[in-house]
C-alpha cells in the first residue's frame, strides 16, 4: 500500500536530527505521499531538518520556527501555517524536554523548576498545540503524541518524565472527548526504549535497553520504521475509528508483569 496519505497536510513537531522518533515518523509521512510541515525551535535545528530533507530530496517542505513555551508563540506558529495551509488533517506532537539531573537517583530529588519545566514542555504543549491546530482542522483529522511506559509504571531513573508522561496521557483522553464531535482524534503511542539523543540523557538507559531485549515478547529494540507505522495508521483514514487511546509500540514489553 502507498499514497495513503496524499492530499493530506500533516504537521511533525519535535523533529532535531536523524535519530529523532520525529523524524522516522516524518520520513514515513513522506513515504505515503503526504505534505509534511516542520516546526523546529532555533537555526541548528532548523539546519539539521533541511539537511535530512535534502537527503529525502523532498523540497517542498514549509519550516516554521515553533517555541512551546510560549502561547503567544504557539497561535503564531498555526497561523503562519495557515496562511500556506489554509486545511491540516494531522499533527504529531513529538516533543519533550526535562534536566538531564531530574533523570537519576530518588523522585523525591525533584527539584520544583525541574517538575515544572517537564510539565510544561512534555505534557501541556501538547493542550495549547490542540487548542491552535484545531482551528485549521476543518476536515477533521487527527493529533498523535508520544509517550513511554514509564508514564504508566515506575522505570528506574525515568522519574520527573514518568510523571510528566503519565499527564500526557491524560491529557490525550480529556482532548479526544473535547474534541471528537469535529471528528478530530488524539492518540498517543508508546515507544519502547529507542536510541535517541534525548534516551541518552536517561541514567542508565543501556540497562533499561538491556533489559527490554531480554524479557519483551519480540526480543528486539524498537525501530523508527515501526513507529513511523503506527503514526500512520493513526493519522491516515485507516485510524478514523481510534480515539483516546494509547498505542503501545514496544515489542510487547507492556504486557510483563515482571
Amino acid at each position: 500500500m502507498s499514497g495513503l496519505l496524499k492530499n493530506k497536510n500533516l504537521v511533525v513537531m519535535g523533529v532535531a536530527n536523524k535519530w529523532s522518533i520525529a523524524w522516522g515518523i516524518a520520513k514515513k509521512f513522506i513515504e505515503h505521499d503526504g505534505n509534511v510541515i516542520f516546526t523546529y525551535l532555533g537555526e541548528k535545528t532548523k539546519n539539521s531538518i533541511e539537511k535530512l530533507l535534502a537527503a529525502e530530496n523532498y523540497s517542498n517542505a514549509l519550516l516554521v520556527e515553533c517555541d512551546v513555551t510560549n502561547d503567544e508563540e504557539i497561535k503564531k506558529t498555526f497561523d503562519l501555517i495557515a496562511k500556506s495551509y489554509p486545511v491540516i488533517h494531522s499533527v504529531v506532537h513529538s516533543i519533550a524536554h526535562a534536566k538531564k539531573e531530574e533523570l537519576r537517583g530518588n523522585y523525591y530529588d525533584t527539584s520544583r523548576d525541574g517538575f515544572l519545566m517537564a510539565q510544561n514542555i512534555s505534557a501541556f504543549s501538547l493542550v495549547k498545540v490542540t487548542k491552535y491546530a484545531k482551528d485549521i482542522m476543518s476536515e477533521g483529522g487527527a493529533i498523535v503524541t508520544m509517550t513511554y511506559l514509564g508514564g504508566e509504571r515506575v522505570v528506574k531513573n525515568y522519574n520527573v518524565m514518568g510523571v510528566a508522561k503519565a499527564s500526557l496521557e491524560s491529557s490525550v483522553k480529556y482532548l479526544a472527548h473535547d474534541l471528537g464531535q469535529a471528528g478530530i482524534r488524539v492518540n498517543a503511542i508508546s515507544a519502547g526504549p529507542i536510541k535517541t539523543l534525548a534516551a541518552k540523557g536517561v541514567g542508565d538507559f543501556n540497562d533499561i535497553a538491556s533489559v527490554f531485549l531480554s524479557k519483551a515478547p519480540i526480543r528486539k529494540l524498537v525501530t523508527h520504521e515501526q513507529l513511523g507505522n503506527a503514526a500512520l495508521f493513526l493519522c491516515s483514514d485507516m485510524g478514523t475509528g481510534v480515539t483516546g487511546e494509547v498505542l503501545h509500540v514496544d515489542n510487547g514489553f507492556n504486557i510483563l508483569g515482571y
